[in-house]
């Protein structure tokens, strides 16, 4: 008796690599347990070295206020991230090591380098406010941007898997700045109560009031908004191809020359006389703060477009349903069926309906690079890879998927043979021959030209993709 297979079969795939293939010993320094050892301690003593630095500046009580306060805003601005990237999210720990490097590596490089810069100009120079400006608008948008913009240079080196486009920038950039300003913001509102507490002023005149409007209620987004801009320059880099080497590097550091820019910008505006402050507020932060929203938006319902075009060839090869590419290319549908699955089997089914959603969309991506020629050496490997992935997972997610789909579907009118009797719907997902695949029988009617009509829900997918999109 044949044995069937434990898996339909793969979608064919154009000639790469054998799997394993071009694999090498790797040395002592190069695995991850020592990688990750040597980041962790990096991380560690920065961070005991920065928070002696700011409590020495604020003193214990001013710290303590200055964190109270400066801790505010990340919950939101983190939200708002994570948020962005809910169509492909990207693993935790990518965004813990960027909120701890802004946070501790980042600002430590920030303090010493442009206390020492700005140390020297002032010697140079014997101009000790001369010299405060100019490491205002100078020095510190160059030293800061560059040590935030090392962060986002790391996840995309030895986390290139998680890094595929413009949002996965934008979310680690951000993130990154979020745990920089998180630092700085402790530093500012710290040494703001000190002054508070010498001068015996409080309340809503206070220099703390005044920082706390300025830092966290006027501008929280201030530096998420400069470090986004090399955060772009790196997704752009991400979707270009391997071969593209100019590319991959020019883009990166355009990016971080505009944000170095705006930041200098930013920092100079009190120089430009009382209201130069609230001018480059009102005229460029705030309008750069709605265009990148709009694009990063923009940018997240295009991703979802090519869930929806990219998956039905794995449904035409066995691997998916007809129901979820409509499904996992709508975020209210991913929502729906992650409810149903706690609902009905628990959290941990949750979890899996939420991975299983998390893979397809890499999935999805990935076989629009390899479609868009710009296939990563690894292309099968990882394709497999996915697609096992998502096959432990089908007994959980499909059920679940298949009833968000038919919960957010909008009615698929669709012609039927003519008939002289009242017809049914049928049961598919509209698949351009009048088989719907809805909730039930719904009864159709048939029209005055004697063309009889059904009604089903679901994605109408009319004819599928080649099954190999590489020998069309």
């Amino acid at each position: 008796m044949a044995i069937s297979p434990p898996f339909p079969p793969y979608p064919p795939h154009p000639g790469g690599p054998a799997e394993g293939a071009g694999l090498r010993h790797a040395h002592w320094w190069q695995r991850r347990g020592v990688r990750y050892g040597a980041l962790s301690t990096l991380l560690a003593l920065s961070g005991l070295v920065i928070l002696a630095l700011v409590r020495e500046q604020t003193g214990t009580e001013g710290f303590l206020v200055g964190l109270g306060l400066a801790v505010l805003p990340v919950p939101l601005l983190i939200a708002a991230f994570r948020w962005l990237d809910r169509v492909e999210p990207g693993p935790w720990r990518n965004l813990v090591f960027a909120f701890a490097w802004g946070a501790c590596a980042a600002a430590l490089i920030a303090i010493v380098a442009n206390s020492f810069a700005t140390r020297w100009i002032a010697t140079a120079t014997a101009d000790p406010s001369s010299a405060d400006t100019l490491g205002a608008t100078v020095i510190a948008p160059v030293v800061e941007e560059s040590a935030k913009a090392a962060a986002i240079l790391l996840v995309f080196l030895f986390r290139r898997r998680d890094f595929t486009g413009m949002v996965d920038g934008v979310v680690i950039a951000g993130v990154t700045a979020t745990g920089f300003a998180f630092t700085e913001n402790i530093l500012y509102l710290g040494t703001a109560f000190g002054t508070d507490q010498l001068t015996g002023d409080s309340g809503i005149a206070s220099v703390t009031a005044a920082t706390f409007f300025v830092r966290v209620i006027m501008s929280p987004f201030a530096h998420p908004l400069f470090t986004v801009l090399t955060g772009l320059g790196f997704g752009f880099a991400a979707l270009s191809g391997d071969r593209q080497h100019v590319r991959r590097v020019l883009l990166p550091l355009c990016g971080l020359l505009l944000a170095m820019g705006m930041h200098a910008l930013w920092n100079g505006s009190s120089t430009f006389g009382e209201l130069g402050f609230f001018a480059v507020y009102a005229a460029i932060m705030v309008p750069a703060f709605g265009l990148l929203t709009w694009l990063v938006i923009w940018t997240r319902q295009r991703e979802l477009r090519t869930v929806r075009e990219e998956l039905p060839a794995y449904t035409a090869a066995g691997w998916l349903t007809p129901a979820e590419p409509y499904a996992l290319g709508s975020m209210r549908a991913r929502r729906l069926a992650r409810e149903y699955a706690r609902r009905h089997l628990g959290r941990p089914a949750a979890r899996a309906v939420a991975e299983y959603e998390a893979y397809a969309t890499s999935l999805a991506f990935l076989r629009h690079r390899g479609r868009s020629g710009r296939a990563d050496a690894d292309f099968v490997v990882r394709e497999r890879e996915l697609l096992n992935e998502l096959w432990r997972r089908k007994d959980v997610a499909r059920p679940a998927l298949d009833h968000a789909a038919r919960m957010t579907a909008p009615p698929v009118r669709v012609l039927m043979p003519p008939a002289p009797w009242p017809v049914h719907g049928g049961h598919g997902y509209g698949q351009g021959f009048g088989q719907g695949y809805g909730p039930g029988h719904v009864p159709g009617y048939v029209h005055p030209s004697g063309q009889a009509y059904g009604y089903g829900y679901g994605y109408p997918a009319g004819p599928y993709p080649a099954a190999n999109p590489y020998q069309r």
